[in-house]
Parts: structure tokens; sequence; C-alpha cells
């Protein structure tokens, strides 16, 4: 009789640890959906100023088509794609071609003093902020989660349940130097 109840006092216990480990990988795993959420809105809202700031760059420097194509054909990129890796590559893209049309600001001295100008300006560079912050924010719950799903005793739950592990959202190589603008 003791026995039985031993036994069944050590099913309970494990069916306890084995709820709480599960539970902590749900919480988790949607912390990671949650902050990829909030990537995903940033990127979202910068890509709806885009075309704001490309009518009001192409009437100060129409003829800089070249530049502004590249930044609306990026932006078309970014709204394509779908997973971190996808989206990164295609955010770093983007991230350049922007680059370039400020830069396009210096050689224009009426865009640079352009109210509308630098209205969208200072809104995408508040959204760059918000984008970066996200980025970090989205790395580090990755980060938490992953650590989470191969460290023991938690990995075992994690494949038991097929928790797998998460893509980090990383710059491409171009995105970390400094980007070349000629005009």
């Amino acid at each position: 009789m003791i026995i039985v109840v031993v036994l069944l006092v050590v099913l309970v216990l494990l069916a306890i640890i084995v709820g709480v480990l599960y539970n902590g990988l749900v919480g988790l795993r949607n912390k990671v959906e949650s902050a990829w959420a909030q990537i995903d809105v940033q990127l979202t809202r910068r890509s709806e100023l885009i075309p704001n700031l490309v009518e009001t760059v192409k009437g100060y420097a129409a003829h800089e088509k070249t530049t502004l194509d590249a930044v609306i054909q990026a932006r078309n990129m970014a709204n394509s794609a779908t997973t971190p890796a996808d989206k990164a590559a295609a955010d770093n893209v983007l991230t350049g071609a922007l680059k370039s049309v400020f830069a396009l600001a210096e050689a224009y001295p009426d865009l640079k003093a352009n109210q509308n100008f630098l209205n969208l300006q200072d809104t995408l560079t508040a959204t760059e902020d918000k984008i970066a912050y996200a980025r970090q924010y989205y790395n580090d719950t990755v980060k938490q989660y992953n650590t989470k799903t191969q460290t023991v005793p938690t990995s075992l739950i994690a494949k038991q349940f097929g928790f797998t592990a998460r893509e980090y959202f990383e710059a491409g190589g171009s995105a970390r130097g400094p980007v070349d603008v000629q005009f």
C-alpha cells in the first residue's frame, strides 16, 4: 500500500514538473511570436510611410529616378517577405535604399528645407528606432526561448512536444557597413 502511495506521489510530482516546464515553453513561444508581431508592425508602418517620402522627393529630384525606384523595389520586397530571415534580408536592402534617399537631401537644399520631407524624415527616423528596439527585444526573446528549449530538463519536454529553435533577426553584411552614396 505504501509503495502505491509513494508511486502515486512521484507520478503526480512528475506530472506537475512536466506541466510547469511545458507551460513555461508555451509562454516563451508566445512571447517570441508577440515580439515578432511588433517587428512586423514597425516594418509595416515604415513601408506605409515610404510612398509619401518618395513622392515628396520626386518633386525635387525628378532625375534621381533610379534611387527612388530602388526604394520602391526594396519596399515591395520587404512587403512580400514572410520568414524572419527573408524579412531581415529585405529590411537590410530597404534600410540601405532609405539612406540613399536621405542622402539626396544634401544635394537638394530646397528638399532639405521642405517641411513635408522633414516631417517624413523625423517619422521614419523614429520608426527606425522602434524597429531597432523591436529587433533587439525579439532577438533577446528568441535567445531566452532557444536556451530554454536546449537545456535540461526542459529540452526533454521541448522535444516531446515539438518546440523547435527560432531564427534570430540578423542584419546582413551590407547593412553593417556604411552606405555608399554616389551622385
